[in-house]
């Protein structure tokens, strides 16, 4: 059935006036790709972004929020909406190349076990170097993205993925029904780094697929790489991970690693005059940590063996080798 509708692509767009046009004109000129159909959710946009898209691209279906609720709520929304097996969750700052929607549909098609596949995403302003190729995770807990700044062309080989980075990726929506929507707690950052984390402990598999190609603008809603908001936010989130998603032994035994991590964090940010501002966000992320809604979501890991905490925990040490080779 040539008509048949296998995909979804969810764009969350907040104040997106800059960019929202050239995304969606990319992701309507695809070749070789199934059947898919596109829906915008809007965080109460006040720059005339909603209009445009309303006035322009009639052929996307709009979802319109009235105020900005954050990412996770906007996709959950969206995930929500969609009827079709695959959702793929793509930024309002990106523009995608033609084959971009049928490599992800390939690549996650073929790996019945894969939860999620991330694009390969390279930088707006120089498209030959890596913005994200997948997210890892260290026992530091630290999250980074692979390749970041580095030539895109030593990023051509599919590999599994801690997570998927949810900027560009596609999922299989099913699998939301196991493992929980987007936590809204998070509002912002590290959200798909905490869904790809349950989708591993339920026994799944996160991949990056190089041939599914978008290039990103970045910080296009905080404003900047660092500033006092994505800075606390990122900090409390930080800590709400680890604390939600590893049982009480496994998070004894990193707690050192951990601290370090966080100490390191503390004299970066205090270098960007920000460290106050990450204090604050690892005090509300212990809070958080305490929440009744996270004592809820650890009661209810998806897990399926405990070898899985071994193969995490072991993911989590080689991401540290990793990291310090820059690989």
């Amino acid at each position: 059935m040539e008509n048949e509708k296998l995909v979804t692509v969810v764009i969350p767009n907040y104040n997106g006036i800059n960019f929202i046009k050239n995304c969606l004109e990319s992701v309507f000129h695809q070749e070789k790709a199934p059947g898919f159909q596109v829906l915008v959710v809007d965080n109460g946009s006040q720059d005339g972004s909603r209009e445009l898209v309303e006035r322009e691209f009639p052929q996307v279906t709009l979802v319109e929020l009235d105020t900005n609720t954050g990412f996770c709520h906007a996709v959950n929304v969206g995930i929500h909406a969609a009827t079709t097996p695959y959702v793929i969750l793509l930024n309002n700052d990106t523009k995608v190349e033609t084959g971009f929607v049928g490599a992800l549909y390939d690549a996650i098609e073929k790996r019945p076990q894969c939860f999620s596949v991330s694009a390969k995403m390279l930088l707006w302003d120089a498209p030959h170097l890596m913005d994200d190729g997948g997210d890892r995770y260290t026992a530091l807990g630290w999250a980074y993205g692979r390749g970041k700044g580095k030539p895109e062309t030593d990023y051509n080989q599919a590999v599994k993925v801690f997570s998927a980075c949810g900027g560009a990726a596609i999922y299989r929506r099913e699998v939301f029904d196991t493992i929980g929507d987007f936590d809204e707690s998070h509002f912002a950052y590290l959200e798909d780094l905490d869904l790809g984390y349950r989708a591993l402990l339920a026994g799944y598999e996160n991949w990056y697929e190089p041939t599914a190609r978008v290039v990103h603008f970045g910080s296009a809603v905080s404003g900047s790489r660092y500033n006092a908001w994505k800075t606390r936010l990122a900090a409390s989130n930080s800590v709400y991970v680890p604390m939600k998603n590893m049982p009480l032994l496994q998070l004894l035994w990193n707690l050192p690693l951990l601290l370090f991590g966080y100490f390191i964090k503390l004299i970066f940010f205090c270098g960007k005059k920000l460290g106050k501002e990450y204090l604050k966000g690892l005090a509300e992320g212990l809070k958080k940590s305490l929440s009744p809604k996270a004592k809820e979501m650890r009661r209810n890991r998806p897990i399926k063996r405990l070898s899985g905490y071994f193969y995490i925990q072991l993911e989590l040490y080689l991401n540290i080798i990793r990291f310090l080779k820059k690989s």
